[in-house]
């Protein structure tokens, strides 16, 4: 994928100093992307930045969006950066415990409520005046299989996941005349460390990385992608040119 299908597009993606985020940015990036890159740790978000193809052209920014003012504090800084926004991914996420409901504490239930889906409700919120003037922006969040169809022991994830999907076709409907599209992707089983923490028992050899399941989020980032509200398998896009 060296077509260049992104060039100049400016990307934020949250929770990308590593995993699928990380991927995703690394994809972008040779697409020609303009790349902010997003985390809690400064010398990881550096690493991270240093592997980016025409790395001195991207950034990072350091900000906590679990904490109160997060959201308003991530924007304030990319506004420093960049007068416009065409592409945001909501990559951050969190796993929490695999443990029955019966049994799941109210303290990790809030967090991942909070960092997986209120979240991105807030920080898009937060850019949208960014989006508006964006490039016939692009809004990706991220979903998951266990948030279309209930699956035990996944607590709060599976319903941040299902709240996700909500949040990704009221935004698109609420957006659709101002030409913003939102959508959503479920990467499936990818070899990352919210995977193997989820399935110990799993050869991560097995599993695509996120650079494979990467496509999908360069197709949606594209300038004259139309669609908008839908919710797509990035295991679908394994292999495909998204210039096509």
């Amino acid at each position: 994928m060296t077509n260049k299908i992104l060039s100049g597009r400016v990307c934020l993606i949250t929770g990308s100093s590593r995993g699928i985020g990380l991927g995703i940015a690394r994809v972008f990036a040779d697409n020609g992307a303009i790349v902010i890159l997003h985390g809690r740790d400064k010398a990881t978000l550096g690493q991270s930045l240093a592997i980016l193809p025409e790395s001195p052209k991207h950034n990072y920014i350091v900000a906590d969006l679990n904490e109160l003012e997060g959201s308003k504090k991530l924007t304030e800084r990319l506004i420093r950066l960049h007068a416009k926004l065409d592409v945001l991914v909501h990559s951050a996420g969190i796993l929490g415990p695999k443990t029955p409901l019966a049994a799941y504490p109210q303290k990790d239930w809030d967090e991942v409520i909070r960092v997986n889906l209120t979240v991105p409700f807030l920080l898009t919120q937060e850019v949208l005046p960014l989006l508006r003037k964006g490039d016939h922006p692009s809004v990706i969040f991220i979903s998951s299989g266990v948030g279309r169809v209930g699956r035990a022991d996944w607590g709060a994830y599976a319903v941040s996941k299902f709240g996700v999907e909500g949040l990704t076709q009221v935004w698109a409907d609420e957006l659709r005349g101002e030409n913003i599209r939102v959508n959503a992707v479920n990467p499936g089983g990818t070899r990352t460390q919210m995977r193997a923490a989820a399935y110990p028992e799993e050869d991560p050899m097995i599993l695509p990385t996120p650079e494979d399941v990467a496509p999908v989020f360069v197709w949606l980032a594209r300038a004259d992608t139309n669609i908008s509200g839908q919710s797509l398998e990035a295991r679908d896009w394994i292999g495909r040119d998204p210039a096509s």
